[in-house]
């Protein structure tokens, strides 16, 4: 069999980190866009002691896992270090984020040229739907500690 032959028939897996604090519709809208491009979809929820997380990783991907609990494709998982090591971990060919800005774009882009540098391992961008393009965790968060629903942010089985 060729090696592209055999790629053809390897199952497609992208990586999707993030620290997902919460989880939003837009991430949510990315898994689900990205399933057409894959075969699996693992998230991988990141554990950056230099951030402060508003939730713990364990209720991140407990959360993510409710969310995601109709789809067999998808696989929640937690990690630390580089995201490159994650993915090669969990046999990832892929690296699948989601741009919603310009400045997003740009950092992608070079997250995506040092990865490819030191692993080989390409990443997919998608564009953030319009309509999503303003949803952040950073928003969710301050409007949830000041009160305000944030129930068109986030999915159903998230809790908050």
């Amino acid at each position: 069999m060729s090696e592209s032959t055999a790629s053809r028939t390897q199952q497609r897996t992208a990586l999707y980190p993030g620290t997902f604090d919460p989880f939003t519709t837009g991430h949510l809208s990315i898994v689900e866009r990205g399933l057409q491009l894959f075969d699996k979809i693992i998230v991988a929820v990141g554990i950056n002691d230099s951030k402060r997380s508003w939730h713990t990783t364990d209720e991140r991907v407990s959360h993510i896992r409710k969310v995601m609990a109709a789809e067999p494709r998808v696989e929640v998982v937690a990690y630390s270090g580089l995201t490159v090591e994650a993915a090669r971990d969990h046999d990832c060919g892929f690296i699948l984020r989601g741009v919603r800005t310009v400045a997003d774009f740009e950092y992608e882009r070079n997250l995506a040229y040092a990865n490819r540098n030191i692993s080989g391992i390409e990443t997919v961008l998608l564009y953030t739907l319009p309509e999503l393009s303003f949803i952040s965790s950073t928003m969710v968060r301050d409007l949830a500690r000041n009160g305000y629903d944030v129930s068109p942010y986030v999915p159903e089985e998230n809790e908050l």
